[in-house]
């Protein structure tokens, strides 16, 4: 399938009742997926997920991109990261040249997993001429060796030049937030409780259920969580709840009470008040706002 022809294929799309899960079927090696394409002005308004860790470097033109109800502009040299539990959708762009890697876990270093895991949500980042030259460089070097299906190291060789140019794309999310690579037991901690949220948040409401998990006591896991991120473990659970439900509103058809049962709440009312709680508005005064 052609680029234009994977665009309208993705547009063209009908809005059901789930996210459409964007699938590495396309141009896809070995859990990898990678391209270089060329846009002249479209819109492209599908919201989905992708399967993979996806890496966009822009090196022409501008996007509008909205990522969880969040809109940025992005222009020309920047690399834009998404997480595969992100929901986007490209709004506009005009006259693009943009180079995409995608990748799946069993592909990245473990190292690279967790580092990523600490940049989401992470913003599009601009490009100063000298790191995007590196980065394109990184990037043929990946393109030249996925071509190179008849060497007998193919996968070694993919697997390895891709690992480097996504740890490059970290360095320059961390040097721009100063983050540091060594972790104090308050961050690794909640960074293990982040991970298993979000295996878990449809199943497991309480802070106790995760400092089981953990193997550690709920106050000092909630000790923890507080210290990283400014709030309680219980209300990390909640935001992760209502971000879903938000999703759901926004991009599904599906009525509120089935979205209540999906994310694991029996008693639906409860759900109902729950998200007004937590959004300020009803959750179809929430759906109708953002479709209005």
């Amino acid at each position: 399938m052609d680029d234009e022809n994977l665009i309208t294929d993705l547009s063209d799309r009908i809005k059901e009742n789930y996210i459409y899960f964007n699938t590495m079927d396309h141009n896809n090696v070995h859990g990898v997926s990678i391209d270089r394409m060329s846009f002249q002005k479209n819109d492209f308004r599908s919201s989905h997920r992708d399967e993979g860790h996806t890496f966009h470097i822009l090196e022409k033109g501008t996007v509008d991109i909205e990522i969880d109800f969040k809109q940025y502009r992005v222009c020309a040299p920047a690399v834009v990261y998404m997480h595969p539990a992100q929901v986007h959708r490209i709004i506009h762009f005009e006259d693009i040249t943009i180079s995409s890697l995608s990748v799946k876990d069993e592909v990245m270093d473990a190292d690279s997993i967790k580092l990523l895991e600490g940049i989401v949500p992470a913003v599009p980042l601009s490009l100063t001429a000298e790191k995007e030259h590196t980065l394109s460089t990184i990037f043929q070097l990946c393109l030249g060796f996925s071509l190179q299906k008849g060497n007998k190291l193919h996968y070694l060789l993919l697997k390895h030049s891709c690992n480097t140019l996504i740890t490059f794309v970290i360095s320059q999310f961390l040097d721009r937030h100063g983050v540091e690579t060594s972790l104090s037991r308050a961050e690794t901690v909640t960074r293990a409780f982040r991970k298993l949220l979000e295996k878990r948040y449809r199943v497991a409401k309480r802070p106790g259920d995760y400092a089981l998990q953990l193997n550690i006591s709920t106050a000092y896991l909630n000790e923890c969580v507080k210290h990283t991120t400014g709030l309680s473990v219980s209300q990390n659970i909640q935001d992760r709840i209502i971000l879903e439900a938000k999703r759901c509103l926004y991009h599904t058809d599906q009525s509120v009470k089935e979205i209540a049962h999906q994310l694991g709440f029996d008693d639906y009312l409860y759900f109902v008040r729950l998200f007004k709680r937590a959004a300020g508005v009803s959750a179809l005064t929430f759906r109708n706002k953002n479709h209005g």
